[in-house]
Order: structure tokens, then C-alpha cells, then sequence
């Protein structure tokens, strides 16, 4: 091994030459209206342990936190203390992460801290063909992901000037009203075990997994489906569907009445909703919010009545309000909710038309006919059997298909759907080629966010975790 020449040996600056590590905290230290500078980088021979330590601290301490720590420092107020709730705590709903400036028990203000979960969804999308956008988009909101996949195929439809067939619809609207009580129902259990209500946690996600089994037997999945399609849907009910989800219909009208009779009138319950997270109406307005939140202030806004898709028009149902907006109003309009989404379960089954699922337009439809067989979903045996044995041409064309897929006419289109937690929007634009040219989607849970803040101060911070759970964010769909 040779040696290094000495003059290349890095040498290290006299000790008196070399700040302290509470000199240079001290130059990081953010005030209020500042922006954070790393300290310049120093030549290599001068990098001591202690420079090393603090230029790691600022590359993994967040911008939040130091703007609300040098902000106290600056007022050097000793009775306020500044910590952290999450994002690994368990019921921030997620990698969420609330930095809380508390006097003694009281919270003082409320920093949402967000991005735990940045998956790059929407950039991503813009790699994949339209049909393997869908994969991408279910993946955001994970408890509602039928909603992100009709929203998606929606927006494509509409650039292609094309509507999927009246049965595609309604089973669209059959998975979606099962999906939100799905949701709706993780939300009360959740809910309930924060705020002590064990048993309401059992039952909820005990009526969840009925709803899950339906969801698997139609699409081969629990979540994460990819099962809405641009155009159609991937397959149609298996046998025996209909009739498994009348039973769940009938059975969960009982649940529901359970829930009213743990929870409506319970003192604890109570103490711990009534009055809690109080926003007014103009106040949520203000601030974007939608859905069961804002329902619950006594605006019955619901885009399923106000801007109607997949044929909402012809189903009779209702839109729950409340007047408290509070935790307690945003209970009662959920549990309403729920039974809502049975009604119109129902009326979809009674009213459920034949035909088709997919377009027969072979340049926009999906060419794989798929079907449930005994080792799960994939191509029907009639399909594979036309592919590879009858028409070579048929076999082309869905290489073609698959692998490139179709193209869309250039535009830009804005569709919503009214997702469990309020406006899902979806910002479509194609340039005319088989890739989307960008894909920006409206959360509802990332607006809604925006409430924590206000809703919290002055709260305990026991009332934190209520007040921020009433939100029901997913933080899948805030960062993405």
C-alpha cells in the first residue's frame, strides 16, 4: 500500500480558530420572518465533529419546527412549552405530525406538519399509460380508493368524449356506497378507540371486513383495486355478489342502530364531542373544507345532489346535515351517511341493468375480458383462447393495447366526485399522446387539514386527538 504524500494530509485548524458548537447553533437559529441558511460549507481540512453534528441537525430538523421554536425563544416565554404529537403517534391518523405549542395542559396553536407519506403519485403518473394511471391512483387515499379510480377514469372519459355503459355505472355507484360506509366505518372505529370506546372499534372493523369480503369476490382485492377502468370497469359481479351484498344491506341497518345506542347518548361520548372542535360555518367555507364537515355546520353540499355522475340523478336519497360543527355534529352526519349509502346500495341492485361493463370501441376499451378462476383474476379462458388461437390479429392489438395503450385528445378537464371526506377533484390535461401530460389531484383531506389549526386552540390536549380525528384525514391522499 503506498502512503499519502504528507502535503495532502488534511490538517485541522488550530482549536482557538474553531466556533463552538453553541456558537454555531446560535447562527442557525431562525427568527420569525427569516429564512434558514446552512451555515457555508467549510473547507475539508477545517470540518470539525462539532460542525458536522450541527449541519445534521439542520438537514434533519424541519422547517416548522425551528420557525415555531425561535419564534418562543424570541418572545422567551418560559411557561410555553412547544412538542411534537407524531408522526408516529397512533392516533394522529397517519404520519401526521401536529407541533403544538401548549401552556401547561391548554394548546396554544396547532402547526400541521405534512409529507411523511410523499409518494410522487402525480408526477408518476405522467410516466404510465392512461389505464396504468389507475394503479397509481388508488393508492392515494387508501380507505377510499374506488372514489380516486372513478374521479381518474372520469376526467379520461370526458377528454375522450366517451361514457361507459349504463351497468358500468351503476356497479360503479353499487362499489363506491360500499366503499363509504367502508370508510366512514374505519373512521368510527378509530374514533371510538381514541376516545375510549373499545368495543365501538371491534364493531366497526368488524363490519368492515363483510364489506372487504364483497370488494375481494368482485375485483380479486381488498384495497388498491384497479378495478374502475377508463371506459368501463375490469369484469362484472361475479355470481352470488347481489345476494351477499342484500345480506350485508340488511345486516348492517341492525349495526348502525348499535352504534346509535353505544354512543348518541352515552355521558362520556358526549363530554368528549359536544363543543369540541367547534368551526362556524363561514369559517369552513373560508377555508375550502367539504364533505361530512361541512355538512355538519347545516350546509347540505353534496356533489352527488349538486353536480350528479354516474347516474346519482335517478337515486333517491338524502343529505345529512347537523347544525353543531363540532365532533359530536361530524358523528351524527356519518352515521347518517352510512345509512344513506344503503339506500342507494338497494335501489342500485333493484334497478341494476344488463349489458356490457367495458365500451365495445376496441381502440378505447381494455382487450382483456377477465374473470375470477380458482387461482384468482385474470384472463377469461374464451379470451385467451381467441388471442392465441383464433386471430392473430385480435393478439396484435392487444399487444398494442397493453403495452402502449390508447390515446387521448388533447384538453383539460377538471372532474369531482364526492369522496368520504368531501370534493376529490381531479386536474387532467393531455397533449394528444398516450401519457398524461399532467395529473393534479384535489384532496379532500389535504384541505381539510387546514382546520386543525383554528379548530384546536384553547383545547386540552386530550381534546387535540377528538378535534383532529373529526377531520378523518388520510394521509395518503394529503401527500401523495
Amino acid at each position: 500500500m503506498s502512503e499519502i504524500p504528507p502535503e495532502d494530509v488534511a490538517q485541522e485548524a488550530p482549536a482557538s480558530d474553531r466556533p463552538s458548537t453553541s456558537q454555531l447553533v446560535e447562527q442557525a437559529v431562525v427568527l420569525p420572518g427569516e429564512a434558514l441558511d446552512l451555515p457555508a460549507t467549510p473547507a475539508a481540512e477545517h470540518v470539525t465533529l462539532n460542525e458536522q453534528r450541527v449541519r445534521q441537525v439542520l438537514a434533519m430538523g424541519g422547517g416548522d419546527w425551528a420557525e415555531v421554536t425561535a419564534r418562543r425563544h424570541a418572545e422567551d416565554d418560559d411557561d410555553i412549552m412547544v412538542i411534537n404529537m407524531g408522526p408516529q403517534h397512533p392516533s394522529t391518523h397517519g404520519v401526521l405530525r401536529l407541533v403544538l405549542e401548549l401552556r401547561g395542559e391548554e394548546v396554544v396553536s396547532c402547526q400541521p406538519v405534512v409529507g411523511y407519506l410523499h409518494t410522487g403519485i402525480e408526477k408518476t403518473a405522467e410516466f404510465r399509460t392512461w389505464v396504468q394511471g389507475v394503479t397509481l391512483v388508488t393508492r392515494m387515499d387508501y380507505l377510499a380508493p374506488l372514489f380516486n379510480e372513478t374521479a381518474y377514469c372520469l376526467a379520461v372519459e370526458k377528454l375522450l368524449g366517451v361514457q361507459a355503459p349504463p351497468r358500468a355505472q351503476a356497479l360503479r355507484v353499487l362499489m363506491m356506497e360500499l366503499n363509504r360506509v367502508a370508510s366512514h366505518l374505519v373512521w368510527l372505529a378509530t374514533t371510538g378507540l381514541e376516545l375510549g370506546a373499545l368495543s365501538v372499534m371491534l364493531y366497526g372493523f368488524r363490519e368492515r371486513e363483510e364489506i372487504l369480503d364483497i370488494l375481494e369476490d368482485v375485483t380479486g382485492l381488498r384495497m388498491n383495486h384497479a378495478w374502475v377502468r377508463p371506459a368501463g370497469v375490469s369484469q362484472d359481479l361475479p355470481d352470488g355478489t347481489e345476494e351477499k351484498v342484500r345480506k350485508f344491506v340488511a345486516d348492517m341497518r341492525g349495526k348502525a342502530d348499535e352504534y346509535e345506542t353505544l354512543l348518541t347518548n352515552n355521558p362520556i361520548w358526549l363530554e368528549r364531542t359536544k363543543g369540541i372542535g367547534h368551526l362556524s360555518q363561514d369559517q369552513l367555507v373560508d377555508l375550502g373544507v367539504t364533505g361530512p364537515m361541512l355538512r355538519a355546520s347545516g350546509l347540505a353540499h353534496d356533489l352527488r345532489k349538486v353536480e350528479p355522475y354516474c347516474g346519482y340523478e335517478q337515486y333517491d336519497f338524502e343529505v345529512p346535515t347537523a347544525t353543531g360543527s363540532d365532533v359530536y355534529a361530524r358523528y351524527q352526519v356519518r352515521l347518517a351517511e352510512m345509512r344513506e349509502s344503503l339506500r342507494i346500495v338497494e335501489q342500485v341492485l333493484d334497478s341494476l341493468p344488463g349489458g356490457p361493463t367495458m365500451v365495445e370501441d376496441p381502440k378505447v376499451g381494455w382487450p382483456a375480458r377477465l374473470a375470477l378462476g380458482p387461482d384468482g383474476l385474470g384472463n377469461s379462458p374464451a379470451h385467451v383462447n381467441h388471442i392465441m388461437g383464433e386471430s392473430m390479429e385480435a393478439l396484435i392489438h392487444h399487444f398494442k393495447m397493453v403495452t402502449e395503450g390508447f390515446k387521448v385528445p388533447a384538453g383539460e378537464v377538471y372532474v369531482t366526485v364526492e369522496s368520504p371526506r368531501g370534493e376529490l377533484g381531479y386536474h387532467v390535461v393531455s397533449d394528444g399522446g398516450n401519457l398524461p401530460y399532467r395529473v393534479h389531484v384535489r384532496d379532500p383531506s389535504f384541505v381539510n387539514l387546514q382546520t386543525g389549526g383554528p379548530m384546536v386552540g384553547g383545547l386540552l390536549v386530550a381534546d387535540v386527538i377528538a378535534a383532529m380525528s373529526s377531520i378523518d384525514p388520510v394521509l395518503g391522499g394529503v401527500d401523495r
